[in-house]
């Protein structure tokens, strides 16, 4: 008699566990794969707070300056107080400092170069989940998943890396999940695995069930 009812719940716990696995499979296949070839040509570079500006005004060395870009968005310097810098290409910022320094100056030329790069948080790259150092990253130009991987540090050892997703923001302002093979891509070296990386993506890493 015991040994029948073991036998009915071992075929009740290998039914559940076939389900449980067939409803993760679901999970993970209602994800398209993320698209190898994402990255943007036209891509410009957007000044955040805790970004790093040098400020060259030519042949106005006394005006010239390297400043950090504050929490609210702003600088401060030589004859310009709070100016906005947050959200604005090195290219309009100089525009803008220009205009401000027209009224002190005449025909000031403004260069700006971001030497210490954060990036607004909109365009960050975010890590969440099994990695070994999970983080926001600031996004370059051409930077893939397997560029992300080694700066976050690889993953974790209770890692479900071919689980794993990036969240992408659509066109119109929607979001669309992506599946990712972190694990074909880090630990077996599948390099077709890797795919380019968006602005503002994030990446979740999932723990594994086994």
């Amino acid at each position: 008699m015991v040994t029948r009812l073991q036998t009915v719940i071992d075929v009740a716990f290998r039914w559940v566990l076939l389900g449980l696995v067939g409803v993760l499979a679901a999970g993970c296949a209602s994800h398209p794969p993320a698209p190898a070839s994402a990255a943007s040509e036209d891509y410009r570079y957007i000044i955040g707070p805790g970004d790093n500006v040098q400020v060259i005004v030519w042949r106005n060395p006394e005006l010239s300056m390297s400043v950090p870009v504050r929490p609210d968005g702003l600088i401060t310097g030589p004859l310009v107080e709070d100016v906005p810098a947050m959200g604005k290409t090195p290219t309009d910022l100089a525009r803008d400092m220009e205009k401000v320094l027209g009224t002190y100056i005449r025909d000031p030329v403004v260069t700006v170069i971001v030497t210490g790069f954060v990036g607004t948080q909109s365009e960050q790259i975010r890590v969440i989940g099994e990695a070994a150092k999970p983080q926001a990253l600031p996004y370059r130009q051409n930077m893939t998943l397997l560029d992300v991987m080694i700066a976050v540090g690889g993953l974790t050892d209770f890692a479900d890396g071919n689980g794993a997703t990036v969240m992408r923001a659509t066109a119109e302002g929607s979001k669309q999940q992506y599946s990712v093979r972190l694990t074909d891509l880090i630990r077996r070296g599948d390099i077709s695995a890797n795919v380019d990386m968006k602005p503002g993506d994030v990446l979740i890493i999932p723990q594994s069930w086994f």
